[in-house]
């Protein structure tokens, strides 16, 4: 018995034995018999530590990490992160209950987002979290609940600014945006917070998201430190939080390659002197959610049923689109690419077939695997999408067609 990976998928970090893949040290099918349903997503907590590991060991020790708690909320993600990472970032009121829950401190929680309800300003207000600012009507509300509570709200301000990360995923500054405060508007609002009498903390400047492309990255850094030490110039107090964003990506498709952290350390090594000597009190964060989870999960479907349908080989599955939206291509809205698949307990499989597999849907776009050579499988048999440690359940329509709820786990 020995341990070797797909030779066709080489990006999986999960061990294969005896054909059959191990996950938090056991072969998927003992752990889907504990479980005792499917469909499944698990998330590996070696994985986490390892990219962890990896990260503090490429990057300058000076750099803050930050944890997005959008990329994967499940509690107990959270509560593993949270022993790892110096600080986590949320967008919601229920994503500030879950990491209050994690034991944070308070003083290492953020809370970003465009619409802010009155409800979560004053629930973060209470907790004592710092509030990034996404526009001059949501500090106005801010401030005036600070008042009611007779508590001084700690800000930040995002800044949309007036560049982009090229070649990202999603493109989140820029042009105009729901998010954050255009640039050339900041110093405004810099000066209102000031007159209130706020507890200004810094910046937060995102960019985009899942970027290969180390020379991307570096770039939208030099422009991200140009941008803030100009405007720390207006600042109504001394400048002690620098979020840089993040933007890190994860390799999904044949041809991806992991994103190179050398040249993107090399850089935040030279800018560290200049931050300092300019804002000395100011902590550079980096703020990443799918870098630091996605590889370490997957989503586990069973074969319920194998049909031919005029020469092509079907593989229904009890799992699909409302689930893991993503690996089925987003409702059709982007180009379909498939994300690494394979038969869990046939992994190299020596017998191997060209077929699709799609979930219980009444639609044509559930599908996690399309004209995909995989080892033939049959009903009972375990398909797994691999890279679904990041905007998988949550980001996904659970309740489409009213089919029943999928199971997280962490082992």
């Amino acid at each position: 018995m020995g341990k070797t990976r797909p030779t066709h998928w080489p990006m999986s970090q999960f061990p294969v034995v005896d054909d059959c893949l191990w996950v938090g040290g056991m072969p998927l099918t003992q752990l889907a018999a504990r479980i005792g349903q499917t469909p499944f997503y698990a998330y590996e907590r070696r994985l986490l530590d390892q990219k962890m590991a990896l990260l503090r060991g490429a990057l300058p020790p000076a750099i803050e990490l930050h944890y997005a708690v959008k990329a994967n909320p499940m509690p107990a993600v959270v509560q593993h992160m949270a022993g790892l990472v110096d600080g986590l970032d949320v967008a919601s009121l229920g994503e500030l209950r879950i990491a209050l829950d994690s034991g944070t401190s308070p003083s290492r929680i953020s809370f970003a987002g465009p619409g802010k309800r009155p409800v979560e300003l004053t629930a973060a207000i209470a907790a004592g979290i710092t509030v990034n600012l996404e526009s001059p009507g949501e500090l106005e509300t801010l401030a005036r609940l600070g008042q009611e509570q007779g508590r001084q709200p700690q800000v930040a301000v995002r800044i949309n600014p007036d560049f982009e990360l090229k070649t990202s995923g999603m493109k989140m500054g820029g042009g105009p945006k729901p998010f954050g405060v255009d640039a050339e508007q900041v110093p405004a609002l810099l000066r209102r917070i000031g007159e209130l009498g706020l507890d200004f903390q810094g910046f937060h400047i995102f960019t985009g998201s899942q970027n290969l492309r180390a020379e991307a990255i570096v770039e939208a850094h030099d422009r991200s430190f140009e941008l803030a030490l100009r405007l720390a110039a207006e600042a109504p107090g001394p400048l002690r939080l620098l979020n840089i964003g993040g933007g890190f990506g994860i390799p999904y498709f044949p041809g991806d390659r992991p994103l190179d952290l050398a040249p993107i350390a090399t850089n935040l090594e030279r800018w560290l002197p200049v931050v300092k000597a300019r804002v000395p009190q100011a902590q550079v964060v980096l703020e990443l959610g799918r870098y630091l989870v996605g590889e370490a999960g997957i989503y586990v479907a069973e074969v319920v049923d194998r049909k031919v349908s005029r020469g092509h080989t079907f593989l229904i599955t009890d799992g699909g689109l409302h689930h893991h939206l993503a690996a089925s291509g987003n409702f059709g809205q982007v180009i379909r690419k498939n994300y690494p698949v394979v038969v869990g307990n046939r992994v190299l499989g020596a017998e191997r077939e060209t077929v699709s597999v799609v979930g219980p849907l009444c639609t044509p776009l559930d599908i996690l695997a399309d004209r995909m050579e995989l080892a033939k499988a049959d009903i009972g048999d375990l398909i797994v999408v691999f890279q679904s440690g990041a905007y998988g359940l949550t980001a996904s329509p659970t309740a489409f067609l009213g089919h029943p709820p999928c199971v997280e786990i962490l082992v």
